[in-house]
């Protein structure tokens, strides 16, 4: 094939795509599979420029037996790995190989595996030990009343958390089936917030924690869903008392500020508890990350709420901010556009 006319075919292809002549070198190639493989393809053994088992053998494939073949052609990343479907094609004596991007698929498929995964220890604990107890409470403590007390104690305490989780599973599939859709109507999340920390004043005053609330007295009117901003503000307030430490406050502060993207809106919940290695930060908003998983459940978490509120802050076209110093506590922030 002429080389004009092989370059002109090659760079009107979608996907990164080469061409192996048949004396195994790469005789043409596009834009899109230079910048995939590097400069300098053309002219080089294709062995040299693919280097994979699986990828190899499917071009030779192609070439000696003239069928097509495919492979998974892998590139590790600093984070994950870049994976595409290598398609291998008999083209006159050549072979024409294709890459078509499969790492989002890839990606997703193991963030639904993950989850799956997730989900069935999150509730095989509980059950398990209700289970149990409930094996115990017909058998040897069948008339021992007060460690039939101790056992219904704890299976109610099991069973509430496995409520939590099915709750919070709930929020998080409708948040994510809702993220496309901005809200369209106006409303006050000062006084939403405001609603949000008198209901846990309760649970504050238990834990030794003051409340101070700062900038809620004038009405901020955005574009918002009620019920998923007072979600916002419950989980971010409980989250603080619970990690805030006896003695404390927590301050929840309404601010406006400015942005490259027009005017915003800034919720911030400030604890003085432990504080967070920076290691952690990037990962806190993924489902069921903890840093202490023992604590986080003896508390009553799940794992997931924070995941909510980034998906929250998403839907309107916000964002979760963490800024976190061991030894001085946290501020979880919430961005939302103002305009």
């Amino acid at each position: 094939m002429d080389q004009d006319i092989l370059d002109e075919v090659l760079s009107g292809l979608p996907l990164p795509a080469l061409m192996v002549g048949a004396d195994e070198r790469i005789s043409g190639c596009n834009g899109t599979a230079l910048a995939l493989l590097g400069a300098g393809l053309v002219g080089r053994h294709h062995a040299f420029v693919l280097r994979q088992p699986e990828v190899l053998a499917a071009i030779s494939k192609a070439m000696v037996n003239r069928q097509m073949a495919e492979a998974r052609h892998v590139i590790p990343g600093p984070s994950h790995e870049v994976i595409h479907r290598l398609t291998a094609a008999p083209v006159g004596r050549s072979v024409l190989c294709t890459f078509e991007d499969l790492s989002d698929r890839e990606q997703m498929d193991a963030m639904r595996r993950d989850f799956v995964a997730n989900v069935s220890h999150e509730l095989r604990t509980p059950l398990t030990s209700v289970l149990g107890f409930i094996e115990t409470l017909r058998g040897p403590a069948r008339e021992d009343s007060a460690a039939r007390d101790r056992f219904l104690g704890i299976m109610q305490t099991e069973a509430e958390r496995m409520v939590r989780l099915v709750r919070d599973l709930l929020h998080l599939s409708k948040v994510e089936a809702q993220e496309r859709q901005r809200p369209t109507d106006r409303h006050d999340v000062a006084r939403l917030i405001y609603s949000a920390a008198q209901s846990l004043r309760l649970m504050a005053d238990a834990a030794k924690i003051r409340l101070v609330l700062v900038g809620l007295d004038d009405p901020v009117e955005i574009f918002a869903d009620p019920d998923q901003i007072t979600q916002v503000a419950t989980n971010l307030i409980e989250n603080a008392i619970k990690y805030g430490g006896p003695n404390k406050e927590v301050i929840v502060t309404l601010s406006h500020e400015s942005g490259l993207r027009g005017p915003k809106v800034r919720l911030a919940v400030k604890d003085q508890g432990e504080g967070i290695d920076s290691f952690h930060l990037p990962r806190l908003a993924e489902r069921f990350y903890r840093i202490d998983g023992h604590r986080s459940r003896e508390k009553g978490g799940t794992g997931l709420g924070l995941a909510i509120v980034k998906h929250i802050a998403q839907r309107h076209r916000g964002r979760l901010v963490i800024d976190s110093v061991p030894g001085e506590g946290s501020t979880f922030s919430v961005l939302l556009p103002a305009g």
